[in-house]
């Protein structure tokens, strides 16, 4: 049982809340009510959104390309970084980064993690005894944390578009269709080791790193699961695929696949007006990663009009340089208030800009996974995350303004609790197996960078 003083409930704001777990679902809610022996107490709860879009080896990375070399820095030489630093790593590093950032993302006050995963072989390609040994790694790195995962599993067959062959950096990623499929099958089986909540996906790396007939392929072996594909992050990614495909990536992906609501197309950044509204009406879920989208210099995404047209949208921690679910939001907005010169830009109409951004992106996460969560609802999962309104940054905030405070003026340090399915993963701000998971990471990044 869990006991709030107040809560945000798919019907609104509501006092005295009390909540009955039964198999990591809400299977009762109480309001005007009062707490009872053995209930755990908090004072705000809210739905906890998903982190849709995560890869999860990158954080070791972290303040490490800060640094300008000869020439202008952008996404393509931070990526030849990226590819030197994964080159080195091991199943157990990468293990211990993973739980590493799943609990940090529980700390932050996310309750489940779309995990796009691409690191699948050895050193220079060469197979694991286990195809998708890596996969299971990541399993493993949810269990320890307890999040709830959708693991999506990468096809990267090419090094560019046009169907180039894959670089020397690219080889730990490298699938054919007939490879991939096994892989995903083997990444199958490790869901026995975690909860029900657990799911597979895929996850076609992009336009540049597959084919239309492998896309098409792919897609009809794995019908009925989510979808997951980088599309136009970057200016030279759009102008390679126009000159290969005809056609700019959105415009193309729309036109020749039935993309819909088991979809969700990663940035998107560089649309026109008329895919902007496309994608909008396909059901598929913008995936937005601001504060990655920022430190890479893609671009911010055509927000408004998106919001104009129906589209929904969540967030992830994509190279997970900074983990913090109220840094991606205010980011979100504020990346569209300085395009734009305007303030409280993502919102349609009149009202609350911070309710508009989480209330959103808990429903956009939650559809991007398959998790049947984003709302405090009777027999929803109970992702669930509680916050401290007596902190500084919200002690003088009415109950409406909760939610701008909380993304425009708090940090992450007001999460006290988070529930992942009913897992009670964070108590009093902290994750319950913070020791082992830190004292294991630090030993393998000392490996890590001994080995570089």
């Amino acid at each position: 049982m869990i006991f709030a003083h107040q809560a945000l409930l798919s019907t609104g704001w509501a006092q005295d809340v009390r909540l009955t777990l039964v198999g990591g679902c809400i299977q009762k809610i109480e309001t005007d009510a009062h707490a009872q022996a053995g209930d755990i107490c908090v004072d705000t709860l809210l739905p906890a959104l998903a982190n849709l879009h995560s890869h999860t080896f990158q954080r070791a990375m972290a303040g490490m390309t800060e640094v300008r070399k000869s020439g202008r820095d952008s996404f393509w030489t931070w990526r030849d970084l990226m590819y030197r630093f994964m080159d080195h790593l091991t199943p157990d590093q990468l293990e211990a980064i993973a739980a590493l950032v799943f609990m940090e993302m529980q700390e932050a006050g996310y309750a489940s993690v779309g995990e796009f995963h691409y690191v699948h072989h050895q050193r220079g390609g060469m197979r694991y005894d286990a195809l998708a040994e890596l996969s299971l790694r990541v399993m493993s790195a949810a269990s320890q944390s307890g999040i709830g995962l959708t693991h999506l599993p990468v096809l990267y067959t090419y090094g560019g578009a046009g169907q180039v062959p894959l670089e020397e950096g690219q080889r730990r990623f490298g699938n054919d269709i007939e490879q991939y499929n096994v892989l995903v099958e083997g990444a199958r089986t490790g869901l026995s080791n975690l909860p029900n909540d657990a799911k597979i996906g895929i996850a076609p790396h992009s336009l540049r790193a597959t084919s239309p007939d492998d896309l098409t392929t792919v897609i009809a072996a794995h019908k009925g699961d989510q979808v997951h594909i980088h599309i136009s992050e970057q200016p030279k990614e759009v102008r390679d695929i126009q000159a290969w495909l005809g056609a700019r990536p959105v415009d193309w992906l729309l036109s020749n696949n039935d993309v819909a609501a088991n979809w969700c197309l990663i940035h998107a950044t560089h649309m026109t007006d008329d895919e902007t509204r496309a994608m909008a009406a396909s059901g598929a879920v913008a995936g937005l990663c601001p504060i990655t989208e920022a430190n890479l210099g893609d671009g911010p995404f055509n927000g408004p009009l998106y919001l104009k047209s129906g589209g929904a949208f969540g967030i992830g921690s994509d190279s997970n340089v900074n983990i913090s679910l109220t840094e991606e939001l205010r980011t979100l907005e504020y990346s569209q208030r300085l395009r734009d010169g305007a303030r409280n830009v993502m919102i349609v109409g009149e009202g609350s800009v911070g309710h508009t951004l989480y209330t959103g992106a808990a429903s956009g996460g939650a559809q991007a996974l398959g998790r049947d969560a984003g709302e405090i609802a009777i027999g929803k999962l109970a992702d669930l995350v509680a916050i401290n309104t007596d902190s500084m940054a919200l002690c003088a905030l009415t109950q409406d303004q909760i939610l701008d405070g909380l993304v425009f003026a708090a940090k992450d340090t007001v999460v006290t609790d988070q529930w992942s399915a009913g897992r009670h993963c964070v108590k009093g701000g902290r994750h319950i197996a913070r020791d082992a998971i830190t004292a294991r990471y630090r030993a393998a990044v000392s490996q890590l960078l001994a080995s570089i």
